[in-house]
């Protein structure tokens, strides 16, 4: 099959445009050339020189000697309108914002299919990891059963110091800002909304389901404090900030954004630093494993080098699996063991939103409670949690234990009455 020649004009330059530049120039043998990179800042030095560079976004959209736009900077608004232009005018597109995807992911299919050009976002999930691909290719939608990781390598890497060596959040954080891991906007990361927005993309491409990012709930790991981060040590666990899915028996789809208490029998334990690890499971071929770098230059450089290789030889997404009769299920009809920290004078109301209370303990200001509850109170729970509360969560309850609860709901509701 004949290659042809990928002419790039490029969005950003910072730390993941950057790192592409510097692959192409180390990959001779790939058909693709940086004709123009658009950037903001016109104060900040650069590391090449100056004639590759414009502050005219129109030079590279209304260029017609440039065919693929790669888009790499972090304004998600920006990005869209660059996109949606590129896509207007017959270019393809490689992009990493996996914001911008989540909240036009339904107006971007459409874009494709009306103008008959591929957008690839492979660098959007996992950095190094080709997750979409073997989601869009390998794994049948009658067969794949759910997807489970670690997702986002900047909340990874603050966890594995503030276990590892003792760091304080504050300076495991500012760590990774310095080293490019971290979104220039942290909560971003640490709030779970990074992992919430590639979580949306990988649902799209394992289950056929496009849902909007304020149906998929998430927490993040900027509420963590020193009475669960003691607990996960005294019992041997690690905290992972985890992005779930699974589709159901009946077709549903659960999902969620949680930090997690991860036992040693776990491979996702030994997913520390900067690396992300995906789990699938499957009818046939049970659970198989991904991991590799999931934050830096070079690991979402590659990633969207590979993009554009495949753009060499036409490739794009076929969303196989799109109008598919899934459908996200109801909260109410889902239910999770969690660990909950919080203020001891909540200790009443919250119990009372569980529907069965494991663990517990308190002291004059704090404590906790380890037991059931369903995804619509946790969510109650969560609006009312302040810097004092938090939440873990330890398991989701299996589907035969789930119908066990909403009958008893059920029967309890019908006896009030």
């Amino acid at each position: 099959m004949n290659r042809k020649e990928i002419k790039i004009g490029l969005f950003g330059f910072g730390c993941v445009g950057n790192g592409l530049y510097e692959v192409l120039e180390k990959t001779p043998g790939m058909k693709a050339k940086i004709k123009r990179i658009c950037i903001k800042d016109k104060t900040k030095l650069r590391p090449i020189s100056s004639k590759h560079f414009t502050f005219d976004k129109n030079e590279l959209l209304y260029d017609d000697d440039i065919n693929t736009i790669v888009e790499l900077i972090d304004d998600a608004d920006a990005a869209y309108e660059i996109v949606k232009t590129a896509l207007q005018n017959g270019k393809a597109v490689v992009t990493a914002n996996k914001k911008m995807i989540a909240e036009h992911f339904e107006e971007l299919l459409q874009l494709q299919k009306e103008y008959n050009v591929p957008l690839l976002y492979e660098a959007a999930c996992c950095a190094s990891i080709p997750i979409i691909r073997n989601l869009e290719e390998y794994y049948d939608n009658d067969l794949l059963e759910s997807v489970e990781g670690i997702v986002n390598g900047s909340t990874n890497y603050i966890l594995s110091k503030t276990v590892d060596e003792n760091l304080s959040y504050t300076e495991a954080l500012r760590q990774a800002q310095e080293k490019g891991y971290a979104e220039s906007n942290p909560v971003m990361d640490t709030g779970g909304f990074d992992a919430k927005f590639k979580l949306l993309i990988l649902i799209a491409h394992a289950f056929g389901v496009v849902v909007k990012p304020e149906e998929i709930f998430n927490l993040g790991i900027d509420k963590l404090g020193d009475l669960e981060l003691g607990y996960a040590k005294e019992k041997g666990y690690k905290i992972k900030l985890i992005a779930y899915a699974e589709k159901t028996a009946d077709g549903k789809i659960r999902s969620f954004v949680l930090p997690k208490f991860i036992k040693n029998t776990d491979k996702l334990f030994y997913v520390d630093d900067v690396f992300n690890g995906v789990k699938t499971k499957s009818y046939f071929s049970d659970v198989q494993f991904f991991s590799g770098k999931g934050a830096g230059a070079y690991p979402t450089a590659s990633a969207v080098l590979s993009d554009i290789s495949a753009l060499c030889y036409d490739y794009r997404y076929e969303y196989k699996k799109l109008n598919s009769t899934d459908i996200l299920e109801c909260d109410s009809e889902i239910y999770l063991k969690i660990f909950l920290r919080h203020e001891i004078v909540y200790t009443k109301i919250f119990k009372s939103y569980f529907n069965e209370v494991n663990e517990s303990y308190f002291n004059h200001e704090i404590g906790f409670l380890v037991g059931t509850i369903s995804l619509s109170n946790l969510k109650i729970i969560a609006k009312w949690s302040n810097a004092d509360s938090s939440i873990i969560l330890f398991d989701l309850i299996d589907q035969e234990t789930t119908h066990s609860l909403i009958q008893q709901e059920e029967l309890e509701f019908e006896l009030i009455a």
